[in-house]
């Protein structure tokens, strides 16, 4: 007779990172948080600057200043620039991001995939879909569908270094992978949805720039002096071909190797991320947000907002859209799979981090700057939609995530005590019989210590005894 089969244990979801891959999203999140605070101060910048009377003609005047060579198709204006060429690095970070997901990160499994992007797809979904009914009712424009469905990772953290709160590496490493995977479908969502005309000469010169990208990556050519001039005519082709020029960005980091080989401490795609995202985080995205939130705002403005069917359902796409979205398909997926919530979390937790991803600036920016790109005035009044949604997304995480802040601030603790002081934190340490011997040295070492401290405290007091027997001296120190 078959012996009864043990059944197994559900999957935790939000649990506990494996040590390499939070010491890579504390690296991650570290250069992020930096980007998003810069990012916050580009878009108050843009915001004073186009709406101080005396200063707005500048902003527009540098905003639609051109440069570069009309013969090859790349005479743009700043703006056009900061969204066609800076954002490009940004997609490229992302791209190395998906790969480093895909092959060596949390995607790598399909068990521990199916979460964030069921998740992440629901949480596209959802807002899509909110838009939708909301400018249909409203017998307003449809194309904006697909604004607020990108979350921005920079100023999500921003928002909560500014807050200050100590939510899990788990948490912060959800709200990553979400925004990996919600950048890829945002890619996608661009390449199909907002390219008109194509150029196939240009695509096909694209694609060839692409296929010698790849092939010196396998032969293993070395030297930025080689793959930066390359990239530059991979853009600029793609850019003419008529495919938003972001899509190079995506395709060449998709390219790069995420995994090591013998003798390597990090792979090729670490090595460039860790160059090239100060770069992304800390110039490309403030840049394209300095030129690109520099909306006119007034009362008036604000309450078009709510009244409009086309920007009151880009604010409930972000705020209501995103929340929903992200929390029905993480329930749904714990719900329908061999899985049960870490311990450490509740599902209170799960919803304040799915309204902070409400927070859609920089590719929603974008993609309503294509949505509407014949219509300059609804444009605009989308752009302060999204920075209005946005707003609301991160007030709403705010008083969500302080609540429970005390818990995470415990959390926090936990993972982070290292009572043995070998540079790895005791969670991780709790299998190893050498930690367990390390923490019996020292609870040894601090025994004797006590013991010793309380040999002299008895021997103290009966040499205190014996000198004054009698009770306390008079005033001339006699005794009593």
């Amino acid at each position: 007779m078959a012996a009864p089969r043990t059944p197994k244990a559900p999957r935790k979801v939000l649990g506990r990172l494996s040590l390499p891959e939070r010491a890579f999203v504390a690296d991650a999140l570290r250069t992020e948080t930096v980007g998003g605070v810069l990012l916050l101060l580009a878009a108050v910048a843009a915001l004073i600057w186009a709406n101080i009377p005396a200063l707005h003609h500048s902003y527009e005047s540098v905003s639609h200043f051109h440069l570069g060579p009309a013969a090859l198709g790349l005479h743009l204006s700043v703006a056009h620039w900061a969204a066609d060429g800076l954002l490009a690095v940004f997609f490229f970070v992302a791209g190395i991001e998906l790969k480093r997901e895909l092959v060596a990160g949390d995607l790598r499994e399909p068990r521990a995939a199916v979460l964030p992007v069921v998740a992440a797809l629901s949480g596209m979904a959802v807002p899509a879909l909110v838009y939708a009914l909301t400018a249909l009712t409203g017998h307003g424009s449809a194309q904006g569908w697909a604004v607020p469905t990108a979350t921005d990772i920079a100023f999500a953290l921003a928002v909560l270094a500014v807050i200050g709160t100590s939510l899990p590496s788990s948490l912060r490493a959800f709200l990553l992978t979400l925004a990996v995977v919600d950048d890829l479908f945002a890619i996608l969502i661009i390449a199909v949805f907002f390219t008109d005309r194509l150029n196939f000469a240009a695509l096909g010169g694209a694609a060839a720039g692409l296929a010698v990208f790849w092939l010196l990556l396998r032969k293993g050519v070395r030297g930025w002096y080689v793959y930066v001039p390359l990239a530059v005519v991979i853009w600029a082709l793609m850019y003419n071909s008529g495919v938003h020029a972001t899509i190079a960005g995506v395709a060449m980091g998709l390219m790069l190797r995420c995994t090591t080989r013998e003798g390597e401490q990090h792979s090729p795609g670490e090595h460039i991320e860790h160059l090239v995202r100060p770069l992304s985080a800390g110039l490309a995205v403030p840049v394209f947000a300095l030129f690109s939130a520099g909306v006119a705002v007034s009362g008036g403005a604000l309450g078009d907002v709510f009244t409009k069917p086309e920007t009151l359902g880009v604010v409930l796409g972000l705020v209501v859209g995103k929340t929903i979205g992200i929390f029905g398909g993480t329930w749904l997926t714990v719900r329908f799979t061999r899985a049960s919530l870490s311990e450490d979390l509740a599902w209170a937790d799960v919803f304040a981090v799915a309204s902070l991803a409400g927070i859609g600036f920089t590719v929603s920016l974008l993609i309503g700057e294509l949505a509407f790109a014949g219509d300059a005035v609804l444009t605009d009044e989308v752009k302060t939609a999204v920075l209005t949604g946005s707003l609301l997304a991160a007030l709403c995480a705010t008083v969500l995530l302080k609540v429970r802040n005390a818990k995470y601030r415990r959390l926090c603790e936990e993972e982070e005590r290292d009572d043995d002081l070998d540079g790895i934190p005791d969670v991780y340490e709790q299998d190893d019989p050498a930690y367990h011997l390390r923490m019996a040295r020292i609870h040894e070492r601090k025994a004797a210590e006590h013991r010793r401290i309380a040999a002299e405290k008895a021997t103290a007091a009966r040499h205190g005894l014996q000198e004054v027997p009698g009770g306390a001296g008079d005033e001339d120190d006699r005794p009593a």
